[in-house]
């Protein structure tokens, strides 16, 4: 009877030493991750492909821990990188341009795209039947911040449908990214241009009217991207590559996988949106094709973002592509 007693308890106890290695192991794998800070310029559906990166473990797959740092505007996120706050940015492009030209030694360098048109929606304060940009003419449209690319998108989508940004449309560059939905909301403007799910949850408290996605209108734009530091690209090659290998896969499953599957895999990042209408904003978004199949930024999705800031007069001459694009 001793000797099956002792059996037993031996039994137990290798179990239980098991077990405690087994946990170690997941302990240590999870130490062994290395962090990293990425400034996002805003919280959106439209950055669907870097959530799913997250929820689905396609960083920790690579060997990351991604921090999100919300930081609003991509002149924080450059500021924010430059001061090493954050390693990685995550932003439009043009932020990478401004700090080249503004003289800055240790520039930032453009190594990853993850959308390829403007992720924003214009909203109207009163219903408009078959709108047209016409109708945004004589009125004021809450535009974003002067230089930033949902501005100078704006300004381009209008002047390729004959409007002149200047005179034909007061274009309100006063408000601060993060405020626009409540500028609007308190009474300011006729139209404003909102992110998801900025965008329905003012037409679903009946504030607005969702009349026209930015992104249909304006076609493939290379709009946002990870950028970092020039010396922390070349003391980390191979961290830039395992971030872009996860935001890659998120790429992939977000061109591959229904829209409410979609959004239960991000629900978490949003629980204030139901999952009906999450998965009504990602639907949005894969109508109108807005994530690349690739992470990769090609020479004239770049020099496209040049002629747009030219017509934005943010640009006197175009920055060369092997200058702030990082090539692996």
């Amino acid at each position: 009877m001793k000797k099956i007693i002792t059996f037993i308890i031996c039994g137990i106890l290798i179990i239980v030493i098991a077990l405690c290695i087994l946990h170690n192991k997941k302990v240590d794998n999870n130490d062994n991750l290395k962090e990293i800070k990425v400034a996002e310029v805003a919280h959106t559906v439209f950055y669907a492909p870097q959530y799913v990166a997250i929820e689905k473990g396609f960083f920790k797959e690579e060997g990351l821990d991604v921090e999100l740092i919300l930081t609003p505007g991509a002149d924080k996120v450059t500021a924010a990188v430059l001061s090493k706050d954050a390693d990685i940015g995550f932003s439009g492009s043009e932020a990478t341009i401004y700090v080249y030209n503004g003289g800055e030694k240790d520039y930032l360098k453009t190594f990853a795209q993850a959308t390829q048109k403007d992720g924003s929606f214009i909203v109207s304060r009163e219903k408009i039947d078959n709108f047209t940009l016409d109708d945004l003419k004589g009125k004021t449209i809450i535009g974003g911040r002067a230089g930033g690319m949902p501005e100078m998108t704006l300004e381009w989508v209008l002047k390729q449908n004959g409007i002149d940004p200047k005179k034909d449309v007061n274009i309100d560059t006063s408000v601060a990214f993060a405020a626009m939905s409540a500028s609007f909301i308190g009474g300011n403007g006729d139209f404003v241009s909102l992110f998801e799910p900025n965008a329905l949850q003012i037409e679903s408290q009946n504030f607005g009217y969702v009349v026209a996605s930015l992104g249909e209108l304006g076609g493939v734009v290379p709009y946002t991207s990870y950028s970092a530091r020039k010396s922390y690209i070349e003391n980390n090659p191979k961290i830039i590559e395992k971030f872009t290998k996860a935001i890659q896969k998120g790429l992939d499953y977000v061109n591959n996988t229904n829209e409410e599957q979609i959004a239960k895999d991000i629900l978490k990042q949003f629980p204030d949106t139901s999952l009906n209408d999450l998965t009504k904003v990602v639907k949005h978004y894969k109508e109108i094709e807005a994530w690349p199949k690739t992470t990769e930024f090609k020479e004239e999705s770049w020099n496209h973002l040049q002629d747009i800031m030219i017509e934005a007069n943010q640009l006197d001459k175009k920055v060369s592509y092997k200058t702030l694009i990082y090539e692996r």
